[in-house]
């Protein structure tokens, strides 16, 4: 009887095992970069944003090449806050819980330097920060983000010009920003800025912004157009002043645990695609601009062109503030001809 208690004991633990081993099957050809036959490399990629918004187009490209490379990759995307705020995105990437994430609202907290794509007013012109981005400025500055963050960057993709929209009064100058309480994301650059021209700031996670809106928690808030519209966010906020203070890039981001997991092929095919669905991305934001402000506009939102050079004081008070930091690589980007 004890041989024959003994021998089932042995199978059940050998069966536990079997079971267990399979269940990791699909995730581990990622984990070991070797893709077995008949395995597939689950990649999980994230934002915070509405499902027909630009970044998630782009999204669908990048899966789309992925998944017809032949290379036997699947790509899940989860839109729409559905993983978490920005902040949460990038600890899964430490975690390596989460492949893919596109955070550029709190990368300035992860990395010293890629902080200075977010001062006011530096780029002349969106072609100046493609050839900023795109080329060896873009690369230098991200050269440590593996070591700072636990993620590397894949690609600047675009966010877009970031405009003030608020509840309470048409703003056209930097003194009709003054007592008004505004929500920035968690950055420094950007809480600065607004503190120069006289605001309340308030960090809030972007998952929770359109809560804070409607609950008159804050008076307006900043960012791009796309997702102004995209997230209706105009529903609680009647004013939209087009100062485009900010120039945002879309930092896509990888997590260095799944990175290092990867095969060479892979890094190459990710790299590529990521490329790839940046052109498409940028192409689409410049075509359905002026599509997102007319939607505002006819939702009943009063649209407010700037006269943007009487936002530069604010702005140079805040070079000011990081001149240490970031005075050098400022001046070298604006050096750059385009």
């Amino acid at each position: 009887m004890k041989m024959k208690r003994m021998m089932a004991l042995c199978l059940s633990i050998t069966m536990s095992v079997l079971i267990f081993t399979g269940c990791g099957g699909e995730k581990s050809s990622a984990i070991d970069g070797e893709k077995g036959e008949g395995e597939k490399v689950l990649i999980k990629m994230a934002h915070v944003v509405a499902e027909d918004h630009p970044y998630n187009l782009a999204c669908l490209k990048f899966k789309e090449i992925l998944e017809n490379s032949g290379q036997n990759v699947e790509v899940q995307i989860f839109a729409n806050s559905q993983l978490g705020g920005e902040r949460e995105l990038a600890e899964s990437m430490q975690l390596g819980t989460l492949d893919i994430a596109i955070i550029p609202g709190v990368i300035g907290n992860f990395s010293d330097e890629l902080g200075v794509l977010d001062m006011p007013y530096l780029f002349e012109s969106k072609e100046h920060a493609y050839k900023i981005l795109d080329g060896e400025i873009g690369q230098k500055l991200a050269q440590n983000l593996p070591n700072t963050s636990g993620f590397r960057l894949l690609s600047y993709w675009e966010n877009g010009y970031r405009n003030m929209t608020n509840s309470r009064r048409s703003i056209k100058t930097p003194q009709d920003v003054a007592g008004l309480t505004i929500r920035v994301p968690e950055n420094s650059v950007y809480q600065a800025f607004f503190e120069e021209l006289g605001a309340n700031v308030v960090a809030i996670s972007f998952s929770e912004l359109y809560t804070s809106l409607s609950q008159k928690t804050v008076d307006g808030q900043e960012n791009p157009v796309a997702l102004i519209a995209t997230n209706k966010l105009y529903e609680t906020q009647p004013y939209l002043s087009l100062t485009e203070h900010f120039y945002g890039p879309a930092h896509v981001c990888i997590s260095e645990k799944s990175w290092q997991g990867y095969s060479e092929e892979l890094h190459e095919l990710i790299t590529s695609a990521a490329e790839e669905a940046r052109e498409f991305e940028r192409e689409k934001m410049a075509e359905l601009e002026s599509t997102y402000v007319k939607q505002i506009e006819d939702a009943g939102t009063e649209i407010i062109e700037v006269d943007k050079s009487l936002f530069t004081d604010a702005a140079e008070k805040t070079y000011a503030r990081f001149e240490t930091q970031y005075g050098d690589l400022i001046r070298e980007i604006k050096s750059v001809e385009y």
